[in-house]
This record gives structure tokens, C-alpha cells and sequence, in this order.
């Protein structure tokens, strides 16, 4: 068997920066082979297809965003983590230059209708997958927090609710390229959940 004539990991990262720029649409494997300085056809032998690619990239990519949720969502008051979560979550959208956006909410956008009209079903699942998780980790953090009296809402509703807004921030983002919008909205967000003053 061949070695491969790449890093694996280095190659995640290079496609991954692409389809988080561009989207997968828009990025080719010969750019991908391009920026990682080797041959096209090794990716294709590597990874078999575009998709596949990019759905090995983008699981790199949750691996090393939920490491970084986790360490926000680990220290402080609730009400500090939380604003820890928003703080990531608008930093990680509002990165690149110009800023590449929310790479999850792209790809659900480039979801197909239909068999090979663009990322599948599997695809699907994984941008589910990172949604769920993202919304359990806030739902822990509100759980924590009320054993600790700083919350006495519904966790679960309002976990749902901090995660539907942080979607939406998303597609503002896109719409206004406006910071410090998002973040006045992320803490107006904050104290409806938590109430203005006390915690």
C-alpha cells in the first residue's frame, strides 16, 4: 500500500478554511490540492469524493469547537457564561476577512432537495448532530446554574431559545455585518433569561 503524500490533518484544515469561505459549491478539490501543495488525485484516492472530504473537515471542525465551548461554558457566573458562549459563537462567524460567517448555517443552506443536488442527508445529520450537542452543553450550563440559585427558569426551553438566537445572529451577521448589533442582541438575549439584575 502507497503512503499517503500528505498530512491528513493538515489537508482537513486547508479544505475546511474553503468550504468555510466559499462553501462547498464553490470550492473545488484542485483548490483544495492547490493551497495543501499535492496532487488531485491523491484527495480523490484519500477521500473519494468532494462531500466526503468536506464531512471529515467539517468533524475536525466540531471536535475543535466544542473543546472550545466547553472551556467558555466552564468558569464564572451563569450569566458570565453564557456571555462566554455568545462571545464564541459571534468571534467564531465574525473571523477571516472578510468574515467567512457561521460555517454550519452555510452548509445547511446548501443542503439538496434531492439526490446530487448538493451536501446529502448525511451532511444533515452531522449539522444536527452539532446543534444538539451545542444546545445540551448550554442546557447543562443552565442546570448548573440554577442548583447554584441563579436560575430558576425552564432549562430546556430556554437552552432551546439561547441556541435559536445564536442561529439567527448568524444569519444577521450575513445580512448586516454589524458587531456590535449581534451583541447587543446576544445580551438582551442573556437578560431575558436571566432577568437584568441579580445574577
Amino acid at each position: 500500500m502507497r503512503p499517503r503524500e500528505f498530512d491528513h490533518d493538515d489537508v482537513l484544515r486547508i479544505a475546511f478554511d474553503q468550504f468555510w469561505r466559499k462553501g462547498v459549491r464553490g470550492t473545488s478539490l484542485s483548490d483544495i490540492a492547490r493551497d495543501a501543495g499535492v496532487q488531485r488525485g491523491s484527495l480523490y484516492n484519500a477521500f473519494g469524493s468532494k462531500e466526503a472530504l468536506f464531512l471529515q473537515a467539517y468533524e475536525r471542525y466540531v471536535g475543535d469547537y466544542l473543546a472550545a465551548l466547553q472551556k467558555a461554558l466552564g468558569t464564572g457566573s451563569l450569566r458570565k457564561r453564557l456571555t462566554a458562549f455568545f462571545d464564541l459563537t459571534i468571534t467564531n462567524f465574525r473571523s477571516g476577512s472578510p468574515p467567512r460567517g457561521c460555517p454550519t448555517t452555510r452548509g445547511l443552506m446548501e443542503l439538496g432537495a434531492a439526490e446530487g443536488e448538493g451536501l446529502d442527508e448525511e451532511a444533515r445529520k452531522a449539522f444536527a448532530t452539532l446543534i444538539s450537542r451545542i444546545t445540551a452543553l448550554v442546557q447543562d450550563t443552565l442546570v448548573a446554574g440554577a442548583e447554584r440559585g441563579e436560575f430558576s427558569g425552564h432549562p430546556g426551553a430556554a437552552a432551546l431559545h439561547i441556541i435559536t438566537v445564536a442561529r439567527g445572529l448568524a444569519v444577521l451577521e450575513r445580512a448586516y455585518d454589524d458587531e456590535p448589533q449581534l451583541r447587543r442582541i446576544a445580551a438582551h438575549t442573556i437578560d431575558l433569561v436571566l432577568g437584568k439584575t441579580g445574577r
